[in-house]
């Protein structure tokens, strides 16, 4: 794998591991400023400003190193990690303030003017401009003003800096201005300001607000109660919490394993993929380990408790989770940088405009407008809207074409990911046994074979019977009625069927397995090697070199035998989808390595990564491991997506730097996300790399419309062209600014064009 170029700022991230510099999330948003979680925290102004002492003043990307443990005594931030409560906050202050601006922008006098309108008066109408311009400013502008002193004080101006500005000015010199009749007041460009950049927030923190409840979700993987038995054989229903190591409990069939434990009585099969990733139940008997959390199938197991609490298996993945979000590092928004260039720019033509005037003309109220224009036009509406609004039309896009965004950050990332790592079960496959193979004896055909194994299998619960009917069924075939059906305990199944389906042979005779053809049934038994074993009997040579061949790839074979004889083979895997070929196609042709990482065993996941192409493969893989693994290609350099959909794949989701979750998957999986596969198609991986690169493309370019509004304006309103008579007005200037507004906006619509299709 080649070395990312990435930037280091984009793609920052905190690291668990001790031994390398740190550089800490700081899970505040610049909203969670203004929030309780924020304010209501000891000392944390101070403790904000100390982290950034001494900090290298060319980074601009937030990455100070901290101690992660000061981090967490600051504040615990858990029940703000959703951001919920800010983006409601902004979609509040943004109604009120709409419905109070109106009236503002009607009483206008600059707006009548260019309108051809005279507004309806009353005793008091003119002063409807400056008093409701004062309560937008306390009441809208004072997120911004509270955002804006942090980055005042952490020395890092942006956008909330550059707001602070424009509006504090045109505040205080519209107040001036009314107050004394000194010039014309700027309260409709005051709450035009306040109003827009109130949508561009709500906007914002609509697309960046993800859930948090993959923890929940794990939690509900255990059961409340447990049948412990007590020393006299009695079983008693207790909470788990009351469970110790080393009693005894009863899991009964369907029921989850309380606790880790090894099993003293007792055989099942046990559903593990929801923590180990194996596609196939897995067979437990006395000596077997269990996980607790995962799902008993078929038989009673009596299980000697090895870990409780947060000793389990589950509860270290959970830890890991948990781990892995905190990790997260905040990402410097693209817009906000332009901002915090515009604020030195606003500032240094400020001072030039003030000198140089003053020095032209002598210091006065020209000179004050002057600088007054240039601050209020250095902060555009468009720059506001120039990255929501390609954020909301993404979402939007990301919706219709099957994926749901859940992180706008990990968004942004996507067009940078230079490896892919799938998880096998139910993500590249469907996560269900199906029939790759079938092979024969002399004279009979694969119908009459899958035939006589899905009659068989006709009363089986189990997943590989599933399959034969499915395939059955899906072949048309008539599938004869069976009586005296027996589950042969680890072995098989067998049954009786009321007509032959057999192939016949010269002389009437049903291929010399004895008997007529008109007899009353024959018996057929479905089973793996146990069965053949067990009834001493051999396959022919190409049968067993069938099994050979389907056993080097990973593949599972039953035989199908007819009165005691080996009639054909069958051979089952866990079907790869359709799609993943074009997915992996599409990624390669993109520049993206792609990797697999399984719990199955090293045979079946190599089988499938050379049928799909994969470059590279992680096998045999436990669910802290595959954390492990996203760090281990991180730690190279590599801009790192997962895709998976189980349980065990939460903590790897939510490591690395974009988590895609297959939507049919667990509700761990999808809370652990940044990005849902709503219909399970992994080509949507490839969309949303190429719907990231075409959405960063717009922002980039609707921030250059936005700012080049500024390198127009800032020299005009400074008075550059003053001596020929072009001196831009703050009337001029907001019909510039409206105009950016517009490009931006269509801009931005143009993104809906945009084909992602594989």
């Amino acid at each position: 794998m080649s070395e990312s170029t990435n930037d280091p700022g984009d793609n920052s991230r905190t690291e668990t591991n001790p031994d390398r510099d740190e550089k800490p999330s700081d899970s505040y948003c610049s909203c969670c400023r203004v929030c309780d979680c924020y304010r209501d925290a000891p000392g944390a102004d101070e403790k904000a400003a100390d982290r950034n002492a001494g900090r290298d003043d060319d980074d601009t990307e937030h990455d100070h190193d901290e101690p992660r443990d000061d981090r967490h005594d600051e504040h615990d931030h858990g029940d703000h990690v959703d951001h919920s409560d800010h983006e409601d906050m902004f979609r509040q202050r943004f109604f009120v303030c709409l419905v109070l601006a109106l009236p503002v922008l009607y009483y206008s006098p600059m707006l009548q003017d260019w309108f051809g309108f005279t507004a309806v008066t009353f005793p008091g109408s003119g002063f409807v401009g400056p008093v409701l311009g004062v309560v937008v400013f306390a009441y809208g502008g004072i997120p911004f003003l509270r955002m804006g002193a942090v980055e005042a004080r952490n020395r890092e101006p942006g956008m909330m800096l550059l707001i602070s500005l424009a509006i504090t000015v045109a505040f205080v010199y519209s107040i001036a201005a009314a107050g004394f009749g000194i010039g014309e007041p700027f309260f409709w460009e005051l709450v035009t300001l306040i109003v827009i950049f109130l949508l561009g927030h709500w906007i914002e923190m609509r697309s960046v607000r993800r859930a948090s409840g993959a923890l929940d979700e794990l939690a509900e993987l255990m059961p409340e109660t447990a049948e412990r038995i007590a020393d006299d054989g009695e079983t008693r229903e207790v909470p788990i919490d009351d469970l110790e190591e080393g009693e005894l409990v009863l899991v009964r069939p369907g029921s989850n394993v309380p606790a880790d434990g090894v099993v003293e009585e007792g055989e099942s099969n046990v559903n593990e993929s929801m923590v180990t990733g194996e596609s196939k139940p897995v067979k437990k008997e006395p000596g077997s380990e269990v996980i607790g959390g995962t799902t008993n199938r078929d038989g009673s197991l009596r299980v000697r408790v090895a870990a409780t609490g947060e000793e389990t298996t589950l509860s270290g993945i959970m830890r890991l989770v948990e781990d892995a979000q905190e990790s997260r590092s905040r990402t410097q928004v693209l817009a906000d940088r332009a901002a915090g260039w515009l604020f030195y720019a606003a500032l240094g033509v400020a001072a030039v405009t003030a000198v140089g005037w003053t020095l032209a003309v002598g210091f006065g109220l020209p000179v004050v407008e002057r600088v007054v224009t240039v601050l209020v036009i250095a902060c555009p509406h468009a720059l506001g809207l120039a990255v929501p609004l390609v954020v909301a039309i993404n979402t939007s896009m990301a919706a219709r074409h099957g994926m749901l965004v859940r992180d706008r950050i990990a968004m942004e990332q996507a067009r940078d990911l230079d490896t892919v790592v799938f998880d096998k079960t139910g993500t590249l496959t469907a996560g269900e046994q199906g029939i790759v193979g079938i092979e024969t004896v002399a004279d009979w055909s694969e119908d009459d074979v899958l035939t006589l194994a899905a009659a068989a299998e006709g009363d089986s619960e189990h997943m590989i019977a599933q399959a034969i009917r499915d395939e059955a069924a899906d072949r048309g075939l008539e599938v004869p009625d069976v009586r005296g059906f027996e589950a042969l305990e680890g072995r098989g199944v067998r049954a009786t069927i009321e007509h032959d389906v057999a192939p016949a042979v010269a002389g009437g005779e049903p291929d010399g397995t004895g008997g007529s053809s008109d007899r009353d049934g024959r018996t057929v038994s479905v089973g793996g090697p146990n069965l053949l074993r067990h009834l001493e009997v051999d396959p022919d040579g190409d049968l067993e070199r069938f099994a050979d061949d389907a056993g080097s790839r990973g593949e599972g074979v039953v035989y199908v035998l007819r009165d005691e004889q080996v009639v054909g083979a069958i051979a089952l895997a866990d079907v790869i989808r359709e799609e993943s070929f074009e997915a992996i196609d599409a990624l390669h042709g993109m520049g993206v390595e792609v990797a697999m990482l399984t719990g199955d065993d090293a045979d079946v996941a190599h089988s499938v990564a050379d049928e799909l192409g994969i470059d590279t493969v992680f096998a045999e893989v436990l669910p802290e491991d595959k954390d492990e693994k996203i760090l281990e290609l991180q730690d190279r350099g590599h801009l790192v997506a997962m895709v998976g959909d189980g349980v065990n794949d939460a903590p790897a989701l939510t490591r690395s730097d974009v988590g895609i979750a297959i939507g049919s998957g667990t509700d761990v999986a999808v809370e652990s996300a940044d990005v849902v596969l709503v219909e399970n198609d992994p080509r949507d991986v490839a969309s949303l790399v190429r719907l990231s690169a075409k959405s960063y493309r717009k922002m980039q370019e609707n921030i250059i419309w936005a700012a080049g509004y500024n390198v127009f304006a800032l020299p005009l309103a400074a008075g550059v062209l003053a001596p020929i008579g072009i001196l831009l007005s703050p009337a001029v200037g907001a019909v510039l600014m409206s105009a950016s507004t517009v490009i931006v906006a269509i801009n931005a619509q143009l993104l809906r064009r945009a084909d992602l299709s594989v």
